[in-house]
């Protein structure tokens, strides 16, 4: 009995001296490094900032709505790109638009994708008939 309580004493301490040097050498290996010294005004490259452009994004937007150049946005100006788009729709010239007028684009990309006439669309004719994704210009900043 006395064999068998000195073994398993001495397997814990064993295993306490094992765990006591595998801590050490944990500790030894610091796995953060230390941080490096500031640097001076001195050392740090000198590297203008970019130049920002004279004229902003939103003073382009204005440039852009402002067609007679006046400085002032009237409401014909700021109306003038939907009269575009309402004259194109507007395909009698009455100054109002039909339900038929209003939906044309609709009825025209329908037309396109029902190839065989049918006039209804299979999954593979619907597939075919969805817009094609914008792609957007390459930024300019």
């Amino acid at each position: 009995m006395i064999r068998l309580v000195a073994g398993g004493a001495s397997a814990l301490l064993l295993i306490a001296a094992l765990f006591f040097i595998w801590r050490s050498r944990a500790e030894a290996d610091d796995p953060v490094p230390p941080a490096p010294p500031p640097r001076s005004a001195q050392d740090r490259p000198s590297v203008p900032p970019p130049a920002a452009s004279a004229e902003s994004r939103e003073r382009r937007r204005f440039a852009r709505a402002d067609r007679d150049r006046d400085g002032r946005i009237t409401l014909a100006e700021q109306l003038q790109p939907r009269r575009k788009a309402f004259a194109r729709a507007d395909r009698d010239g009455s100054g109002a638009l039909s339900f038929e007028e209003w939906t044309a684009a609709s009825a025209t990309r329908f037309a396109k994708a029902d190839k065989d006439g049918s006039g209804w669309l299979d999954a593979a004719e619907y597939e075919a008939s969805r817009p094609k994704p914008k792609t957007r210009p390459k930024c300019r900043c």
